[in-house]
């Protein structure tokens, strides 16, 4: 009948939508009007991030670098984005897209006010910290057991030498 693409494109005017499988058809998905949210796996809402001032920001569009040659290096895709009252300059050259830099930019800058006004009661640094000590607890326990595995083999050798020297 219909794909799911065309039923995307035909949907993107409503403004939320919650999608539920269709009794008739199964394998088919209707659009329902209704109270949607969409959660990402792995990502965390910070609803508390301060609100950005679009006239407190300066932005600026400049040519892209690194990986990607003529494509990357001639269009002006990277966003520098400055905050005026604290002098905060983000750089944003993630996609090739000026749109999703725009966006992904001012995420950046938002992250970063939050680090600045509220210090070490910031989501995101406790989020870092929490982080850090995860991968830390990780690795000392992978050394934890590199070092029993090396201690077990010494003694199977020393087990297997005493059988040799009776034997």
């Amino acid at each position: 009948m219909f794909s799911k693409s065309f039923v995307n494109r035909i949907c993107q005017a409503i403004w939320r939508i919650t999608w539920v499988p269709s009794v008739q058809h199964p394998r088919f998905i209707v659009p329902a009007v209704g109270i949607g949210k969409v959660q990402a796996a792995g990502k965390k809402d910070y609803i508390d991030l301060p609100a950005l001032n679009e006239d407190e920001l300066d932005e600026q569009f400049v040519r892209g670098s690194g990986p990607g040659g003529q494509a990357t290096n001639k269009t002006s895709n990277c966003v520098v984005l400055r905050h005026n009252p604290t002098g905060i300059v983000v750089k944003c050259h993630q996609t090739r897209s000026v749109e999703t830099n725009r966006k992904r930019a001012r995420q950046i800058m938002r992250e970063k006010l939050e680090v600045i006004y509220k210090g070490e009661e910031s989501d995101i640094l406790k989020n870092k910290k929490e982080s850090i000590q995860r991968k830390q607890d990780k690795r000392k326990k992978a050394n934890e057991n590199l070092v029993k595995k090396r201690l077990f083999k010494e003694a199977l050798m020393a087990d297997s030498k005493s059988v040799d020297d009776r034997g």
